[in-house]
């Protein structure tokens, strides 16, 4: 037996189809808007670079702080080292150039003009080429001998202790002290030398008089005639 079903169900998968269709098709928008947004950014900051390309191309050669580039993810960014880069703010036109410290990330520049942010860039590129300058330098004095230490110094030493001094190797001339300790060890060896000879002979002559009081009589009785 079928029954009937009201009018407002049997409209309802149609309804809901339409419904299905309409979201592909927000989504689809929304989806394209996103990557326009996203070519949007890109294309401004590939324009910043361009910018700032004179000023890195003005840094010393085999010099490696700086590797410019562009990464194409949800948020583009231009990446001027690996600490520091340049995004667009929520209205997509203003450029925020950050640095990231230890103490956490560091907002150094915010302007919607290119000219601006190159000048920040710039600035930032100039501090890291001194601070690298100066750790070469605070480097290199390490590795030095302090002046106040060679003061204190023999003649002989300070000269081997300069950069490109030779040190002398001179023979070692024993002293009063070394020939005395020399001596005692000598005769010590002598005395060790001497009782140990002095032991053996007292056990040996010890040996000799238990044969002769007692031993000769008992090889008699056993074996016979004793061989001395």
């Amino acid at each position: 037996m079928n029954e009937a079903k009201p009018d407002h169900l049997k409209s309802a998968p149609t309804a809901l189809r339409s419904a299905i269709r309409r979201a592909r098709v927000e989504s689809a928008e929304q989806s394209e808007a996103v990557a326009e947004l996203r070519e949007a950014e890109i294309a401004r900051l590939e324009l910043l670079l361009e910018a700032v390309r004179p000023v890195l191309d003005q840094a010393p050669e085999g010099i490696e702080l700086f590797d410019p580039g562009i990464s194409h993810g949800e948020r583009p960014r231009l990446f001027l080292d690996m600490i520091s880069f340049v995004e667009l703010g929520h209205d997509r036109r203003t450029y925020r150039f950050f640095q990231d410290t230890r103490h956490g990330r560091v907002l150094i520049a915010e302007s919607p003009l290119i000219e601006r942010t190159v000048v920040a860039m710039t600035n930032y590129i100039a501090r890291r080429l001194v601070e690298r300058e100066q750790a070469l330098a605070s480097d290199w004095r390490s590795r030095e001998t302090p002046t106040s230490s060679l003061k204190d110094l023999t003649p002989g030493a300070r000269t081997a202790a300069k950069p490109g001094g030779a040190p002398q190797a001179k023979a070692a001339v024993p002293t009063k002290h070394g020939w005395l300790a020399v001596a005692g060890d000598v005769f010590g060896f002598l005395l060790v030398t001497l009782g140990t000879a002095t032991f053996i002979g007292l056990v040996a002559i010890g040996a000799f008089a238990a044969w002769d009081k007692w031993g000769r009589a008992v090889w008699a009785a056993r074996f016979g005639p004793p061989p001395i």
